[in-house]
């Protein structure tokens, strides 16, 4: 597989295990969406999914309940979506998604970053045709009869089903994301996480070296704390 797919396979499990990471921006996301929908999750979908990502990552109830009651209060900071696009080095295309109560102290740190480690930040929109949105579901797939699922996933939208590791993994277009979401949880299907990822539409050819490098830089965004996802088209 060689020294690069190593190194991000060891940095993707190091990134899973950093909890104090992981649970501030699903607060964020819980946060964002009790202030668009309302604090219950029986008429507020986003704050389901939400609350279903938590789970997924192990984060502790009475943390989730504290987040949810926070996002009510009125003074609670408000954060806002801002999504920005620009290349790394040797040409890489990089999406990093954030959510920040600050844009000019954001935009600011992501632009010094790619500056500092060899790529240059682009303008909103540019690199959109690089990356297909789709929705991402991550299931139990212990119990579950898969040929019997698999038709009620097409019918809901899915475009590829995968099983892996003890999980199927299905993917939906992003306008097919709530009617999937409805209809696994029609099923009573245990999901592990729903997300909406971008996905490279083609993926850079650099060597080992090269992806090292485009690795730091993407390791570096992704501790910014107002950055929720960071996107590329590596393989």
């Amino acid at each position: 597989m060689g020294r690069a797919f190593e190194y991000r396979k060891a940095r993707k499990f190091a990134r899973w295990d950093k909890m104090s990471r992981i649970f501030p921006r699903i607060g964020k996301e819980i946060t964002m969406a009790v202030k668009a929908g309302g604090p219950d999750p029986e008429t507020n979908p986003r704050l389901r999914v939400a609350m279903q990502n938590a789970k997924g990552a192990n984060m502790p109830k009475d943390r989730v309940e504290a987040a949810i009651k926070r996002a009510t209060n009125k003074d609670e900071k408000d954060y806002e979506e801002v999504v920005y696009e620009g290349y790394g080095p040797h040409g890489v295309a990089i999406v990093v998604e954030t959510a920040t109560d600050n844009p000019t102290r954001t935009v600011a740190n992501v632009r010094h970053l790619f500056n500092k480690y060899g790529g240059s930040l682009g303008t909103s929109g540019s690199l959109s045709f690089m990356f297909d949105r789709k929705g991402i579901f991550r299931l139990q797939a212990e119990g579950v009869n898969l040929e019997d699922l698999e038709l009620e996933l097409i019918d809901a939208g899915a475009e590829d089903i995968q099983e892996d590791e003890g999980e199927i993994i299905v993917t939906a277009a992003f306008a097919d994301f709530g009617a999937m979401q409805k209809a696994l949880e029609k099923l009573g299907v245990n999901v592990i996480s729903s997300q909406l990822q971008r996905i490279p539409a083609s993926y850079a050819e650099i060597n080992e070296q090269q992806e090292e490098e485009v690795m730091k830089l993407i390791d570096f965004l992704e501790e910014d704390e107002d950055v929720q996802n960071v996107f590329y088209n590596l393989p």
